[in-house]
């Protein structure tokens, strides 16, 4: 095949994917902006840090100083990088951290995320269940089982910050979404248009085909494999167009979308996020692998209640 023959595929499989791509970009947005506007007049009016003083007793249990429980707050119900900015400031040791990570990447960003999952057909109810009831078994386990890594920093709770009259704060989040959507609106369009390109090619199978033995041992069908490498390279927000457009294809039965979600959702956005926190602190391996570990567990005990129920 000839360059301008390989160009002419590539320009056809665009096309084809621009009109998918657009739709999906403008729900994307719609919903992204809408949840965070939301959190950000609960911020701003106190809510989450009046929530965060009833989950302190909880933490203890953690490991973590109750101000980390604001950090908790701030990533399920925003993202990451809030909570990774509340850690840092609470002068957080490498052990502390690592759970904060761990328990932060189980559930964050939940508005947003589950609206992106049950688009896929999958549960929201179920998704919520099992991803916050994650993050908070992770929390225990881990400070059960982790050693102390090295010596522990000061923990005292966070000072006040100063509060900036509301049309600086709303002006500072419009721009922060603006810069967010136009992230969004590239990433979007770039994995809709790859989407379509592997798929036009005949790699999808050749892709199943190399991840079958790593999809086995997670509980997780070779046919998943485009789905899984998304979420965990991409993550769940910006990965979703990817996701429900793989959804809608038919490749996929809404079972085995169902396992995916389950993994995926305790285990996603090992990239970015995975290097922000190993920045701030924590410690990589324990991050990543123990939520694999986690998800591997969730997927095969729920295989063995659709076996029981003879799905």
């Amino acid at each position: 095949m000839s360059a301008r023959e390989i160009v002419n595929k590539l320009g056809a499989s665009a096309k084809k994917a621009l009109p998918d791509a657009a739709r999906i970009c403008v729900w994307m947005i719609e919903i992204t902006a809408g949840v965070s506007f939301v959190i950000f007049l609960l911020k701003y009016f106190g809510v989450l840090q009046w929530l965060s003083v009833y989950l302190e007793p909880l933490f203890k249990h953690f490991g973590l100083p109750g101000a980390a429980s604001l950090a908790w707050v701030s990533g399920y119900f925003v993202n990451c990088y809030s909570a990774i900015a509340a850690g840092v400031t609470m002068g957080l040791n490498v052990r502390q951290m690592t759970i904060l990570a761990v328990m932060t990447l189980c559930a964050h960003n939940m508005p947003v995320e589950t609206t992106v999952q049950k688009k896929t057909g999958t549960s929201a109810i179920l998704v919520i269940v099992v991803r916050t009831l994650s993050s908070i078994a992770m929390g225990f386990v881990l400070n059960l089982v982790l050693p102390d890594w090295g010596a522990a920093a000061e923990t005292a709770e966070a000072a006040a910050a100063f509060t900036l009259p509301f049309w600086d704060q709303f002006l500072a989040w419009l721009v922060g979404m603006l810069r967010l959507a136009l992230k969004m609106t590239c990433i979007i369009f770039a994995l809709n248009i790859l989407q379509q390109i592997i798929a036009d090619s005949g790699a999808v199978e050749p892709m199943s085909r190399a991840l079958k033995p790593l999809m086995a041992v997670f509980g997780l069908p070779a046919g998943c494999a485009f789905f899984w490498v998304v979420a965990n390279i991409i993550g769940l927000a910006y990965g979703g167009a990817a996701m429900m457009k793989e959804a809608a294809s038919g490749r996929l039965s809404q079972r085995d979308i169902d396992l995916v979600n389950l993994h995926v959702g305790v285990a996603h956005s090992n990239l970015e996020d995975l290097i922000l926190f190993s920045l701030a602190g924590g410690v990589w391996w324990v991050i990543l692998f123990s939520r694999w570990i986690l998800a591997a567990i969730i997927v095969w005990t729920a295989r063995a209640v659709y076996a029981l129920k003879g799905r």
